[in-house]
């Protein structure tokens, strides 16, 4: 008979996995990609260098499964704000919190998207320019939906996301780099969603 792996067992790796997933991104926020070392890793997760190995051939194919991970999760938290109202102001400020909540509930993982990697890892330039074009073209549905309702002012809905997207990068990146309250982080979200609405050239009925 061969031989099968248990749930228990099955159970046991994906904590080891998951484990070394979370530490890495801890380790890579807080040293970058390149300071940052297996040894760095293995031991802020607490297993063996072996186990690493297991699951992972080397520190940039891991560095890379955690950028898709971590982007796949904001873009889905981001889009589903958005499928969640049905006004562009409401859908911008649903967004923007649910952007804030992930920046400052995991930092480290925001931090990775924003300028983890950037320029060290080469192998990782095509999987950024995905994950960016995906979040124009979120930030861009409910444009098209405004313009199509006539409550934005005629433009080029493309470059417009591309602003947003920059424009909120910027921020989110400034917000979590500086001491911030809780009012301040509110305060910033409503910042956000009042340019938003003005670059768009949205009309208030």
């Amino acid at each position: 008979m061969p031989y099968r792996s248990t749930d228990t067992t099955r159970r046991k790796k994906d904590a080891k996995r998951t484990a070394m997933m979370q530490a890495a991104v801890r380790v890579f926020a807080e040293k970058g990609y390149h300071a940052a070392t297996v040894r760095d890793i293995v031991r802020e997760a607490d297993v063996a260098i072996g186990t690493f190995y297991f699951y992972f051939p080397d520190k940039e194919t891991l560095f890379i499964h955690l950028f898709e991970e971590t982007a796949s999760f904001l873009l889905q938290a981001i889009e589903q704000a958005i499928a969640s109202r049905n006004t562009l102001p409401a859908q911008l400020e649903a967004a923007i919190q649910a952007y804030v909540n992930v920046a400052f509930y995991e930092p480290a993982v925001v931090q990775l998207l924003l300028v983890g990697g950037v320029g060290s890892v080469p192998s990782l330039t095509e999987k950024r320019a995905e994950y960016r074009e995906k979040l124009i073209r979120i930030w861009q549905r409910p444009l098209t939906t405004a313009l199509e309702k006539n409550q934005i002012e005629p433009q080029n809905l493309r470059r417009t996301a591309e602003a947003l997207t920059g424009a909120f990068d910027e921020i989110i990146f400034h917000v979590l780099s500086s001491a911030q309250t809780d009012r301040e982080r509110l305060q910033a979200v409503g910042d956000m969603v009042q340019f938003g609405l003005r670059a768009t050239g949205y009309f208030y009925t």
